[in-house]
């Protein structure tokens, strides 16, 4: 295959520094953005030493959007796949969560993702060619307890990428969502909660089960990342496991999370059924 730009948000840590080095293992360029990139290129100096450059970008700032279409511009003026990777995991209640806090989850997951993709769009758009990658979340199918603002940012991004597949395949780009379950990376140990804490009564219930969990989860996650960012690749190549799935939009990852979102599916369409007649009975009489 022959050498491509990429541009990987969120390439300090987690998925994003390790697809970096993939895709850069693989031959192709790369442009590792990160909000610090001094310490990102000192805790990932394969980047880097493989050839990638480190790119200073915070996807929450207004300033997002140029800054990509410059560095873009200073590098060909060509950009063939982009990895939204950037966010993080809120975890608390709702009634705990405060608005500012509500507002910087969505600024990250969600604003930064629009940011950076109505930055790439008319490069790619002029080239009618592409791929954006948008790391969702298996939250992003399946709610729980101390999940519901992670979930709602990851939702919005399964809605958003469904409705700019069917909007940008007429320019031959294509949109991949990724939605991982688990993994041994820093994501689950770096998880913020509310600056409230929880409130008294929830202790005993659901959520305050899921937040101990998470509390004790870091380390012992089922999934390797190092495998997942192989079969992002694959898929994006369409190659391996990948190859023939270049259709499809949705890439489940994970031994906890396919079973989650299979369960759901069903749980759907069982609730479908039972709704059927009060649904089909609402039609304008003729």
């Amino acid at each position: 295959m022959a050498s491509q730009l990429w541009l990987i948000t969120g390439a300090s840590s987690g998925f994003g520094a390790l697809m970096a080095e993939v895709a850069l293992k693989a031959g192709h360029r790369v442009l590792a953005t990160a909000r610090n990139p001094t310490k990102a290129a000192q805790d990932y100096p394969q980047v880097a030493a493989l050839g990638g450059k480190w790119l200073q970008l915070d996807v929450t700032s207004q300033q997002a959007k140029h800054r990509v279409e410059e560095s873009i511009k200073d590098n060909g003026g060509k950009v063939d796949v982009v990895i939204n990777n950037a966010g993080y995991g809120l975890l608390g209640s709702i009634e705990d969560i405060s608005e500012d806090e509500l507002d910087t989850q969505f600024q990250t997951n969600v604003y930064g993702l629009v940011r950076v993709t109505k930055a790439v769009l008319p490069f790619m758009r002029a080239q009618r060619s592409g791929i954006i990658v948008n790391i969702g979340s298996v939250a992003g199918f399946v709610g729980g307890p101390a999940g519901g603002a992670y979930s709602m940012s990851k939702f919005a991004v399964e809605g958003l990428s469904e409705s700019l597949s069917a909007e940008l395949k007429p320019f031959n780009i294509r949109v991949l969502l990724v939605e991982p379950g688990a993994f041994r990376t820093s994501f689950i140990g770096s998880h913020r909660t509310p600056a409230a804490g929880m409130t008294k009564d929830y202790e005993g219930t659901p959520l305050a089960a899921a937040l101990g969990f998470f509390n004790g989860f870091a380390g012992k996650q089922p999934g390797d990342p190092a495998k997942a960012v192989q079969r992002i690749l694959e898929v994006i190549q369409s190659q391996g496991l990948g190859q023939g799935k270049e259709h499809l939009l949705r890439l489940p990852l994970g031994t906890d999370c396919f079973p989650r979102v299979v369960a759901k599916v069903d749980s759907l369409k069982a609730e479908l059924e039972e709704m059927r007649e009060l649904a089909l009975s609402t039609a304008v009489d003729s």
